[in-house]
């Protein structure tokens, strides 16, 4: 007497599979953007200096020189960093600027 149900038979599938496409990986640099730090009449040299140094990292003699060039030309790039850090190192300063009470304006260029 056979047994009431068997897995006797085997299924064998072959498949071929060709790849015609080729994936190609491009890795694009982000985007860099330039802080511009604005002149105005109120807000005090050695604040500008200050956020220069602290905020921007920059040297005491450049955050000296970027001050002078902020004065006398109207503006100066403080730094060019991704959108994104540099979006966070305008509000800084700005937040900072106007805790003290300093009209202090930045922008964002894109380079």
């Amino acid at each position: 007497m056979p047994p009431p149900f068997s897995w006797s038979k085997k299924m064998t599938v072959d498949v071929d599979i060709t790849i015609d496409e080729k994936i190609k990986h491009t890795i694009k640099e982000p985007s860099q953007y330039k802080v511009i730090v604005l002149n105005d009449d109120h807000t005090p040299i050695d604040w500008v200096i200050d956020i220069l140094k602290t905020i921007f990292r920059q040297s005491d003699v450049t955050a000296k020189d970027l001050t002078m060039k902020i004065h006398n030309e109207g503006s100066a790039i403080a730094g060019i960093y991704t959108y994104e850090i540099a979006e966070q190192k305008v509000h800084e300063a700005v937040t900072a600027s106007r805790e003290r009470g300093f009209p202090l304006a930045l922008t964002l260029e894109a380079e």
